[in-house]
């Protein structure tokens, strides 16, 4: 299994309408290509290639202390030069 080493992690609460318009925005920034995350100092570039992998996941977790935690996962992968992507619809 390979290295994995973490560039960015960013963790807050937000309203719905407030993670909708940040989930616009990134939707407008993939599709022209290059997105900037920042943080403080801290910034990331990102070159998104053409065709990439996308992960949706939806998972419950019992959490001890406070009953089920929902999460709703949405991952973008590639590898470098790699235009193999596949197929889901959003209904």
């Amino acid at each position: 299994m390979g290295k994995e080493t973490r560039l960015f992690k960013s963790e807050e609460r937000k309203t719905r309408a407030d993670v909708s318009t940040f989930l616009h925005q990134l939707a407008d920034k993939i599709s022209d290509g290059n997105v900037v995350l920042s943080q403080g100092a801290k910034e990331i570039v990102l070159q998104i290639p053409q065709n990439v992998v996308l992960e949706v996941q939806v998972e419950d977790e019992e959490k001890k202390a406070r009953g089920i935690q929902h999460s709703l996962e949405i991952e973008l992968k590639w590898f470098d030069n790699d235009e193999q992507a596949g197929t889901i619809e959003l209904k």
